[in-house]
């Protein structure tokens, strides 16, 4: 199925969950030749849509997650394969400020992946340290969809605010804006009910994208109190929140047990349940088979409602992305 100029998500053939890309990966042969068969296997089941991003991957690495990615869909031949959608964000880097920055920034991309680019997203909004900066890469970000050079553009950690203001200047130039990713999980539930943009969106005919659907791994279930933790920051960071998230958990795994799932596909179920398009990381089978698990079933009405009062509920929640605007 091809990708309409408008790229309406439901075209992509991506079904209701797509594969997130956070994390640096390809780190030497052997665990390439593993992410090939997990990209496979997400192909294979309906799962088209890939994001990632031109930062993923810097120093040594640099461009590695675009260029495996553009390897992997280059060597899939099997079902879905004329599906396959690949989405990149592009970074505000500093010396990033000219609408022709963002033109070859894209470029680049591209040129890592083998193919233009299908979804060109902004990565961040300068708009809380440096608003001077955001006109020129927003221009270059509208031209690309202009030129042709993409089939579709979107943003990320923008808030209903910057969003309106965007869209119209967008609108006026006849540019659509598809998607937006937010972080969005049981344990971060801001952008939707705080800052309502499921609504904005809706309104302005915009997908939302909930990456960090497992926040980091505490919804897994994988992690508790008296566990071994992730080593670095994002073990500090679930020493703080695992004790208020205890109702949370507990209410998760109720609802698992209750459905014969896991913890995760109920949170990527969730995710679903709501109106987005979650985007799970998965580095192994193991991981891929267990998100497709959040796929072809749905949580009832008093399941949705029980998860929400326990995440209500919950004495702290995932910090928000820094670059997060209202």
């Amino acid at each position: 199925m091809q990708i309409s100029r408008e790229l309406s998500l439901s075209t992509m053939g991506c079904g209701t969950w797509a594969w997130g890309n956070q994390l640096l990966w390809g780190y030497n042969e052997s665990m390439d030749a593993q992410l090939q068969t997990v990209f496979n296997l997400c192909v294979s089941n309906g799962v088209t849509l890939f994001d990632t991003g031109d930062s993923y991957g810097t120093g040594r690495l640099n461009g590695r997650s675009e260029l495996l990615l553009g390897r992997f869909s280059q060597e899939y031949q099997g079902l879905n394969q004329e599906n396959i959608c690949i989405a990149t964000k592009l970074a505000a880097y500093p010396w990033r400020w000219t609408r022709q920055s963002m033109i070859k920034a894209c470029q680049s991309s591209a040129k890592r992946l083998g193919k233009n680019v299908d979804l060109v997203q902004m990565h961040w909004s300068t708009a809380n340290y440096a608003p001077w900066q955001e006109k020129g890469l927003l221009n270059g970000l509208a031209d690309l969809y202009e030129q042709g050079l993409v089939k579709g553009i979107g943003l990320s950690n923008y808030g209903p605010q910057q969003l309106k203001i965007v869209h119209q200047k967008f609108a006026e130039r006849g540019v659509p804006i598809s998607t937006l990713q937010v972080q969005y999980s049981l344990l971060s539930t801001y952008p939707v009910t705080q800052l309502r943009l499921k609504e904005v969106c809706d309104e302005l005919g915009i997908k939302l994208i909930a990456y960090s659907p497992l926040a980091l791994g505490i919804l897994t279930g994988k992690y508790s109190e008296q566990g071994k933790l992730p080593k670095g920051i994002r073990g500090l960071l679930f020493r703080q929140l695992l004790p208020g998230a205890r109702s949370l958990l507990a209410c998760l795994r109720e609802v698992a047990q209750s459905r014969n799932k896991t913890m995760s596909q109920v949170a990527i179920n969730w995710c679903i349940c709501k109106g987005t398009i979650p985007i799970p990381g998965a580095k192994s089978l193991a991981q891929a088979q267990e998100n497709i698990g959040a796929l072809g079933w749905q949580l009832d009405s008093t399941e949705i409602a029980e998860l929400d009062k326990a995440a209500g509920s919950t004495d702290k929640v995932m910090v928000q992305n820094i670059f997060q605007t209202k």
